[in-house]
């Protein structure tokens, strides 16, 4: 099959210095990563030979969960040039966006059948998981900015009816509360205005991952990441797993109050008032680069539990967990787990289009929030129409895609498992959830062979086990980025058998190159 050629503009006439992402580059090479891919489709990507012929690759890696319905999925494909060839209008903003609100109500349906309530949500769009994410919790600091600005002025005018009070001799300032009430006064309001300037914090799971950009990044556990710029945006306040109360355990320390006040049996008392400091709760159901772990359906209870009775949002990131992919639209679902927000991308785009959306559930909604956050290209007729033959897709013959996604994920985590079996002292643990697993490998640092050793202790080891899986058997999969001894795997719905087994050649390859080799094979390319 023909592929597509660069413009002719753009083809160098000698060889070029590197010029993007040239450090990355380099990375990828000394793994043998550094493969260009010219064509896709299903499970498959393709490279070229020396003498030009495509060489296919299978795909694990499935665009980090973008490609749930498989690369240049036909049915997608021909939809997208019907629409390219009809001159569908890309750029119409500030107009009508009929699609936009087609889908919006598509994903209310599907969102309200896996909740089993008829919870409305509004809808916000973006390019990317991490802008949708950054939506949310813009989206969840105005919430918590006005809930906090009707508090001070509720504690205001509760202050003015008290001074007033004094004033006509209906009520007094006890000892021991203030000398006088104008001082009393000063003192609650100076403080109030302190604690008030106070930046919002975020709650969220250890391992958690919620993109790269300014605020997301705070979000982000990995502190290779997040430490470099900590100063530009909230914080996080990292909650374990496996460790109950601990949730709440971190909100009683972190709580803090405003003062008002009360005039109680004619004397004056300050009382204090709930300070809504946490804007929200944001978690994925599977950390993806976390290592695919997911979350306990115990851990799912105690943060819906303690985040109503503390008044703080839930924000779900099915960015790369939803769409179908572990048997449920939701990854949450499973869980029991309800959120106040959702992030939706990656497949939502089928593979080809650049989309992602923020859901907020009605009784929260903002409707100022719209004109405080934009984008351009966000809502266009083209990507919204995309995602809306996504849907179809997926919900076609009463959901059938699920189904696939189910099955074919216990079949690939049962040769994950069975891969464990007969490798216990390379294999760690096999975890996931449909067709988002993952395995992860016994630390190597102390291995008696100093080139395995030194690749553990690179900091790159599933990525030099990625390599040699790729060279060595032409099945492309990488590590999860916070968890690196820990190989991800999401392919599309349709997986094949032949797909599996493929894949699990590939692993005891490198399980037996590990226990019984020095590991020199896996060793960086030079």
């Amino acid at each position: 099959m023909a592929t597509a050629t660069r413009p002719t503009a753009t083809r160098p006439t000698t060889a070029a210095t590197e010029l993007a992402e040239p450090f990355l580059l380099g990375v990828l090479a000394s793994g043998g990563l550094d493969v260009e891919y010219v064509r896709a489709e299903g499970n498959t990507l393709y490279r070229r030979g020396e003498d030009g012929e495509e060489i296919p690759v299978l795909d694990y890696v499935g665009g980090y969960g973008s490609t749930m319905l498989g690369h240049n999925n036909p049915q997608i494909n021909a939809y997208a040039k019907e629409l390219l060839d009809g001159g569908t209008p890309v750029h119409a903003q500030f107009s009508r966006h009929p699609y936009a609100n087609e889908l919006a109500e598509a994903l209310n349906r599907i969102v309200r059948r896996e909740r089993g309530d008829e919870e409305s949500y509004y809808a916000i769009f973006a390019n990317s998981g991490a802008e949708a994410v950054e939506a949310a919790i813009k989206h969840a600091e105005l919430d918590r900015g006005l809930r906090l600005a009707a508090l001070r002025e509720e504690i205001a005018v509760h202050v003015e009816e008290v001074r007033a009070q004094v004033v006509a001799g209906a009520a007094t300032v006890p000892a021991g509360v203030g000398d006088s009430i104008e001082e009393l006064v000063t003192e609650i309001l100076d403080r109030n205005a302190t604690q008030a300037a106070r930046p919002p914090l975020f709650l969220v799971p250890e391992g958690g991952f919620h993109g790269k950009l300014a605020g997301s990044v705070q979000l982000t556990h990995n502190e290779g990441y997040r430490l470099p710029f900590k100063a530009l945006a909230a914080q996080s306040r990292f909650v374990p797993r496996d460790r109950p109360g601990a949730l709440r355990k971190i909100i009683d320390e972190e709580r803090a109050q405003l003062l008002d006040l009360v005039v109680e049996g004619g004397q004056v008392q300050v009382v204090e008032r709930d300070f809504p400091l946490f804007a929200a709760f944001v978690l994925e159901p599977i950390l993806g680069e976390g290592g695919i772990h997911e979350l306990t359906r115990e851990f799912a209870a105690e943060i819906q539990e303690v985040c109503a009775q503390s008044g703080v949002p839930v924000v779900v990131d099915e960015i790369q967990s939803g769409m179908g992919r572990t048997g449920d639209f939701l990854a949450a679902t499973a869980l029991g787990l309800r959120g106040d927000y959702y992030t939706l991308a990656k497949s939502l785009g089928g593979g080809i289009a650049k989309t992602a959306v923020m859901l907020v559930r009605k009784p929260l909604y903002h409707g100022q929030f719209e004109l405080a956050h934009s984008s351009t290209f966000a809502k266009d007729s083209f990507s919204c129409l995309i995602a809306l033959k996504v849907l179809e897709l997926m919900e076609a013959d009463d959901g059938e895609v699920y189904r696939q996604a189910a099955e074919r994920g216990e079949k690939l985590l049962a040769m994950l498992r069975s891969v464990r079996a007969d490798f216990p002292g390379t294999v760690k643990e096999v975890r996931g959830r449909g067709l988002m697993a993952g395995l992860e490998f016994h630390d190597q640092s102390d291995a008696d062979a100093e080139p395995l050793r030194q690749v553990a202790r690179s900091g790159f080891f599933g990525y030099f086990v990625a390599g040699h899986i790729l060279r060595a058997h032409r099945v492309r999969t990488f590590p999860t980025s916070s968890a690196v001894n820990t190989l991800r795997f999401e392919p599309s719905v349709h997986l094949t058998d032949e797909e599996i087994d493929r894949l699990e050649a590939a692993l005891r390859d490198v399980c037996a190159i590990i226990r019984d080799t020095d590991g020199q094979s896996l060793a960086p390319i030079a």
